[in-house]
């Protein structure tokens, strides 16, 4: 329902479906308001996905203390700490608009990231840091259903796991 506030502590996380079929996971120390206009993170982390192919509705919006963004058909991370946010778009495109009025069009694999109240120009994470943080992230692994967008994610991202090589026999001993 709106206004209602969810909260996690670490090490704890949670999944929530909208009724609209939309989705994301908290995970860490996060605090959340369901508005009526989209989600209004506080703090910690957060994993929002619309699954491709979903048709129909208004951008999923995601506000924080310094800027909102918005996405559809798309796979966004935000970190929101008392000092720092950063916004990372996992796949697809993902817009954000900052409180001062100014716009950012993140796509796959882009970070944008305000530290000591300065935007940094966004940046495409390499392949190895993707990688990485695919492997790594609480929000992506853990959960007993993988999200719907992963395979998209690990496609746009060059992260599909590559089948392993056929082992031949060896060669029979005279």
């Amino acid at each position: 329902a709106p206004a209602s506030l969810l909260r996690t502590e670490k090490p704890g996380r949670l999944q929530v479906q909208l009724a609209n079929g939309r989705q994301f996971r908290l995970g860490g120390d996060a605090v959340l308001r369901l508005g009526a206009g989209g989600l209004n993170l506080e703090k910690g982390q957060i994993i929002a996905w619309v699954n491709p192919g979903q048709k129909g509705g208004s951008p999923l919006k995601i506000r924080t203390r310094v800027a909102t963004a918005s996405i559809v058909g798309t796979t966004v991370f935000i970190e929101a700490t008392d000092d720092s946010l950063k916004v990372f778009s996992w796949e697809g495109h993902v817009q954000v608009e900052t409180d001062a009025g100014r716009r950012y069009d993140l796509t796959s694999g882009q970070q944008l990231t305000l530290d000591k109240q300065t935007w940094q120009a966004p940046r495409r994470l390499s392949q190895s840091e993707a990688a990485t943080r695919r492997q790594k992230s609480i929000l992506l692994n853990g959960f007993a259903t993988p999200m719907e967008t992963l395979p998209v994610i690990e496609k746009e991202l060059g992260l599909s796991a590559q089948p392993a090589p056929i082992a031949q026999p060896a060669p029979a001993k005279p």
